[in-house]
């Protein structure tokens, strides 16, 4: 590597050759970090002038787009190619499996079996949720080339699109996302209508006298865009109300385009459609952007006195559609109902609805209303307070609700309710609203809110689901929906809804207990509950089970492939314990942020996902074969040990350590919530002293940043030497158990303990000591000093090598049992490598930085913190304010008087030579990040 002249390629490949090189000796002679020597020869290579400072840019832009374009391929692979022709096969085949299953036990052409076909595509039996949160990792530009290059054929030839970043450049505002759900969410809906034209082309054939009187609703779409309030403070409740009616007026001009090709027989149907989308349109622009009441009173007038012309309920058309029926021309009459279907399934709004709070929220409304202000995580005081709920449930009067009373509401949680309240109301009266609890962990919850309901009279159009996501709630899941059940006002809520809707969460399970325990947890709490549903004689109620997850390895959503990911979510064997009581079923999973969307990003994508959706609801063969539910007592043990050595990981002091001292500073902002749960505007460090300080998804994120996936992997090697020949049994021969561990083999495949050692190695004043010691340079030597003085104040070295020793411990015992497993590649490895080196760059630069004096009580030594642990923006930004540069266009203006000399470079050497490379090195580190978002083909 001593060409001068070499290409940025030449030199990557002779890298990636290094790299190689490096593990292997290491694997056989592991007597230094080959990443930390992989690091010091790139800034060898660097400072000789072997690699400039372009080369090495140009090498991360392409493992960057290399990386992209793995990414484009994974994403083809999850749905399984999004072909035409294979969709369509598909499709075929899906819907013959539902013909046969209607016609098994009488003719295909009969009204019997026509009634069967009727109720197996006229029943809701699975929801595709569009959620957000901070998971929109990279530019809205590279989301789109990349689904568009994943929906067509990719070879050798296919060209990535150069973009000279793929970050983000700046967090998604609110708009931003909803814009984005819209897009996703408006292609969904293309699919199911693709999907229900072939099921009414099907139809026609097979029942040619009954076809038309069809109304399909197999698959349906909800959003919590725009009205998720769990964790954020951007969401007024007047943009949740903007929100809902900009999604009624994108259904009533998603009706209108529809019908506006069909001639002849619909002129009343078009012209009450139009007036309802001009009506709507009018009521938005009136929605005010506050709560100003003087602007809140016009509005109402515009929204109360024209409700009915803007239609309140889908059932209004219903007349209008008969009608429209029997007058159009047969060319005609599958476009309008497929238009029907669409619409009465998903009532006025693009999609269904669900909102979201937060417990705590919910008990503070409690306190407030009822006075109630014993702690639900008492239990001394639980009985108390379940009598004192279950009296307010019978003694509760409804109360009236307009704006000024929604105007002057302070709890949340009521708020929400009123707004709740105003919307069935006024926007859509029929369609129900999924109200979703977060942190659930008592039963007493559920009963308030439902009181909540019934004193605003809205009730039985309210859904409302706890979601089991704690590892106290996933323990206790099933006491918590017992408690609810003892309540004989809960029971009547549950039959006259019909529904009892639950939601399972893997972002803090899966970073709390491990996510592939956090799954058999789940899996259990779900038969638990079908027998409760049992005990109570509740099993006509309709179980909802929503999973909500991202699409990333360390979240829940199936690492390999969708059909996968749908099996892992909803195993034969739950299916069958539904079954064995009666009870029917509706599968949610939620598609959240960039991750998720991906698989709608383009309508060949969407029309993948959703056909094979249709095809694993349609799939009738409950008789899968699985060892693993024969082997209850290692399962039990097995998945219990990894949530025991995750648990003993996430008390360990130097895993907050690890997931704080670069942490966030590693991946942008990539949504409306804060990474960490406090301020990172002050002089001190964001130091997390435990993982529940950080929110779920960057939490994943940084992990997987430090090359080292533990919320997936940890305690998997304890777990596994319990009883290898049974782990090697199960590996084999059963798909739940294989499912499980797919999930460890991605993450093993983007895991390396040398990375993560490397990146300890880097925090030890020693290491630096060792080079002082070893430098003959004064300048350097003192730089040397300096940092090493700086890592031992801010004592990291000791925790964080505490806990690499507790995770390489359960690694190498893993390993020893599982030898086929993955194992990091030598491109990634180099991303990890070429990333150390620019932040010892970083740092040497920032021991040039002159000293200042305290700048509102940021010193020096505070300034020192922030750059060691990489919150570079911040640092540069007080930087900026104690070396003021000057403006450069005042050189070019004239004040009419000769020329006076320029004080413009006080601190422009200070600029040039060291702030400037800062942040462009910096921008380098957060580029890196990105190229390994899209190796690991997903965020967080």
């Amino acid at each position: 590597m001593n060409n001068n002249s070499a290409s940025s390629s030449e030199i990557l490949d002779q890298l990636v050759a290094l790299t190689s090189q490096l593990m292997s000796k290491h694997n056989h002679e592991p007597t230094e970090n080959p990443v930390l020597t992989l690091s010091q020869k790139i800034k060898q290579q660097l400072k000789s002038g072997q690699i400039s400072f372009d080369n090495l840019q140009e090498i991360i832009q392409h493992l960057r787009d290399s990386a992209f374009l793995s990414h484009a391929i994974h994403l083809r692979k999850y749905v399984n190619n999004p072909d035409k022709e294979i969709i369509e096969s598909r499709i075929e085949a899906t819907i013959q499996n539902i013909v046969q299953q209607a016609t098994t036990s009488c003719k295909s052409n009969t009204k019997e079996s026509f009634e069967t076909f009727r109720s197996l595509v006229e029943v809701s039996q699975f929801a595709a949720v569009f959620t957000a949160h901070p998971t929109f990792s990279i530019a809205n530009t590279v989301y789109t080339a990349l689904a568009d290059i994943a929906s067509h054929p990719i070879d050798e030839d296919t060209r990535v699109p150069f973009f000279s970043t793929h970050r983000r450049a700046e967090a998604p505002t609110l708009k931003e996302e909803l814009d984005l759900a819209i897009h996703a969410i408006e292609r969904a809906r293309n699919a199911l209508d693709m999907f229900n034209r072939y099921l009414f082309e099907t139809a026609q054939k097979y029942w040619p006298d009954y076809w038309t009187s069809l109304t399909p609703c197999s698959i349906l779409l909800s959003s919590w865009v725009g009205y998720d309030t769990d964790g954020r403070t951007d969401i007024g409740w007047w943009d949740s109300l903007n929100i809902r009616l900009k999604m009624k007026e994108l259904q009533l001009q998603r009706l209108h385009h529809q019908l506006e090709p069909i001639e002849n027989g619909i002129d009343e149907l078009k012209q009450r459609v139009s007036l309802a989308l001009k009506t709507v349109k009018k009521q938005r622009q009136q929605c005010p952007a506050n709560d100003n009441p003087d602007q809140f009173s016009d509005f109402a007038r515009e929204l109360i006195e024209n409700r009915q012309d803007a239609l309140l309920s889908s059932d209004d058309l219903i007349p209008l559609f008969d009608q429209a029926l029997t007058q159009v021309s047969e060319n005609y009459k599958i476009d309008l109902l497929i238009a029907r279907a669409g619409f009465i399934s998903h009532g006025m709004s693009l999609c269904h609805t669900h909102v979201r709070l937060n417990s705590v929220q919910i008990h503070n409304m409690a306190r407030q209303r009822l006075g109630i202000t014993s702690n639900p995580d008492n239990r001394s005081h639980t009985r108390t307070l379940f009598n004192t709920i279950n009296t307010a449930l019978e003694n509760v009067t409804p109360i009236p609700v307009d704006f000024g009373s929604l105007i002057t509401e302070k709890a949340s949680a009521s708020t929400l309710m009123m707004l709740l309240t105003q919307i069935i109301k006024h926007v859509d009266t029929k369609t129900p609203i999924r109200f979703l609890i977060a942190e659930t962990e008592n039963g007493y919850t559920l009963l308030v809110a439902l009181w909540l309901a019934r004193l605003f009279g809205i009730e039985k159009q309210i859904e409302i689901s706890p979601l089991f996501e704690t590892d106290n709630a996933l323990q206790h899941g099933a006491n918590i929906i017992e408690q609810a059940l003892r309540s004989p006002h809960w029971r009547d809520y549950l039959r006259h809804t019909g529904k009892l809707c639950l939601q399972f969460g893997y972002s803090d399970s899966g970073r709390f207990i491990g996510q592939i325990s956090a799954t058999y947890q789940i899996e259990k709490l779900r038969q638990k509950i079908a027998a409760l549903l049992n005990k109570y004689e509740l099993t006509e109620v309709n179980l909802i089970l929503f999973d909500t997850h991202g699409e990333s390895m360390g979240r829940g959503g199936h690492p390999f492939s969708m059909e996968d990911r749908l099996k892992y979510l909803s195993p034969k064997k739950t299916e069958l314990v539904f079954e064995k009581h009666g009870i029917c079923t509706r599968q949610e999973t939620s598609f959240q942020g960039g991750d998720g969307y991906l698989l709608f990003g383009s309508q060949a994508m969407a029309n993948a996902t959703i056909s094979i959706i249709a095809k694993h609801i349609y799939n009738f063969d409950l008789d899968e074969e699985d060892p693993i539910y024969e082997e209850s007592d290692f399962s039990a043990d097995f998945f219990s040990t990894i949530s025991s050595e995750m648990k003993e990981l996430v008390k360990d002091k130097g895993y907050g350590t690890l997931l704080s001292v670069f942490g966030p500073a590693l991946i942008d902002r990539t949504g409306s919530r804060p990474a960490v749960r406090q301020s990172d505007t002050s002089s001190s460090v964001t130091t997390i002293k435990h993982p529940r300080q950080l929110r779920a998804i960057p939490n994943n994120a940084i992990l997987q940043q430090l090359g080292w996936c533990a919320n997936t992997l940890q305690g998997l090697g304890t777990a596994a030497s319990a009883n290898p020949e049974t782990f090697q049994e199960m590996l084999q021969h059963s798909p739940r158990f294989k499912r499980s561990l797919d999930f460890a083999r991605h993450a093993l495949k983007h895991s390396n303990s040398t990375v993560l050692r490397a990146i300890i190695y880097m925090l030890d004043p020693g290491i630096w000591l060792d080079r002082a010691n070893s430098e003959d340079d004064p300048n350097l030597r003192e730089s040397y000093l300096s940092l090493a003085k700086g890592l031992r104040r801010m004592d990291l070295w000791a925790s964080t090598q505490a806990t690499f020793q507790r995770v390489q411990a359960d690694n190498i015992t893993l390993l020893s049992i599982w030898e086929e497993a993955p194992s990091m590649d030598a491109k990634e490895i180099l991303l990890h490598a070429i990333r150390l080196t620019i932040i010892e760059e970083i740092w040497m630069l920032s021991t040039q930085i002159p000293y200042f004096s305290p700048y509102h009580d940021f010193s020096r030594e505070a300034l020192e913190t922030k750059i060691l642990s990489l919150e570079i923006p911040t640092a540069l930004n007080v930087l900026l304010h104690v070396f003021p540069q000057a403006e450069e266009h005042v050189s070019d203006l004239y004040f009419y008087e000769p020329k006076a000399p320029r004080n413009e470079g006080a601190y422009a050497m200070d600029d040039r030579q060291i702030f400037k490379p800062i942040q462009r090195n910096f921008d380098l580190i957060r580029e890196i990040s990105v190229a390994l978002i899209h190796r690991l083909h997903a965020f967080g």
